[in-house]
């Protein structure tokens, strides 16, 4: 996000807070270590002179919790914390306020041929999700009392160079070639690149027709897992070997494993409309999903000591 902001026009200046110190210096970058965010958070040095506050951090999900009660810190992190981001920016005299929320706040799950919109009722289930919408609504609160505008976006799954999680696990399967049993998973599901969320980012940033709206995000075409892992697989140079094996059979195995969790992510269907985010912004996501997944998978490639196998292979 920081070299995407770098590289736009019409910014400048970047300003950038951090956790820990960055592993590399980045040009024209004015850096801030701020520690771990929290309501004790001192945001006052990176906030000189700012017009714009991006606000991206926060305490995702955590596949071995440890805390004996995860939602108290994911409140502690996700809205306390920023929430004493955004009183530091409205004294500094922030103007705008992006929040980076997540689709989780409207849900876990769409049904056949109803996607997600903005104005849906919110139905968080985890306390992520949960976190995420209750510091909507505290970010919602302070903005009118302040007079800082405030942006919401709420993207689904984000993949792209250096992806993490189970995106980057669905890669290393592929890359190693081990029959997966998803080739029969007719679900519906949206993603985001990274270039496409980035860029929607920084026009929430700077669009007049941005302040107060919440926005969902996606890189507009929708895919099944199957699908998604066959075009993952041509992007890796590494045709997908996918079994047939019917969704509902899936789940139960999954389910009588205790991973109902991962059955749900790879059988369900998610689906965002983003035509609101069009109309009101005149936006459209730039990359296509096909050169998205060719992104990741050639920075993926690339740091497995492989890079170039894919595009040499499509020459064949």
């Amino acid at each position: 996000m920081i070299r995407y902001l770098l590289a736009a026009p019409r910014l400048n200046d970047v300003v950038g807070a951090f956790r820990q110190k960055p592993s590399a210096a980045i040009a024209r970058l004015r850096a801030f270590v701020v520690g771990d965010l929290g309501p004790q958070t001192d945001w006052q040095p990176a906030l000189e002179g700012v017009d714009v506050v991006i606000h991206l951090a926060a305490r995702v999900h955590v596949m071995n919790e440890t805390v004996a009660d995860p939602l108290a810190e994911f409140r502690r992190v996700n809205v306390e914390g920023s929430m004493q981001l955004a009183r530091k920016a409205s004294v500094a005299g922030v103007r705008r306020f992006v929040y980076v929320s997540s689709i989780k706040v409207n849900g876990e799950s769409t049904a056949a041929g109803c996607p997600f919109r903005a104005d849906d009722e919110p139905r968080p289930v985890d306390p992520y999700g949960v976190s995420k919408f209750e510091a909507e609504q505290a970010l919602g609160s302070l903005a009118p009392a302040t007079g800082m505008e405030l942006v919401v976006i709420r993207p689904p799954l984000v993949y792209g160079p250096a992806v993490r999680a189970n995106f980057r696990s669905m890669m290393g399967w592929l890359r190693r070639g081990v029959p997966l049993p998803l080739g029969a998973i007719n679900n519906k599901r949206s993603l985001v690149g990274l270039d496409n969320l980035c860029d929607l980012i920084v026009t929430c940033a700077e669009h007049p027709a941005a302040a107060g709206q919440t926005f969902l995000a996606s890189d507009g075409e929708d895919v099944s897992t199957t699908e998604l892992l066959r075009r993952l697989g041509l992007a890796l140079g590494r045709p997908a070997r996918l079994l047939p094996v019917p969704a509902r059979l899936l789940r139960a195995g999954l389910t009588a494993l205790g991973r109902r969790d991962i059955g749900q992510r790879l059988c369900s269907s998610l689906q965002v409309d983003i035509s609101a985010t069009c109309a009101t912004l005149g936006w459209s996501p730039p990359v296509s999903l096909d050169e998205g997944l060719r992104r990741a998978a050639q920075a993926y490639l690339a740091e497995a000591g492989e890079a170039g196998v894919a595009s040499r292979r499509e020459e064949y």
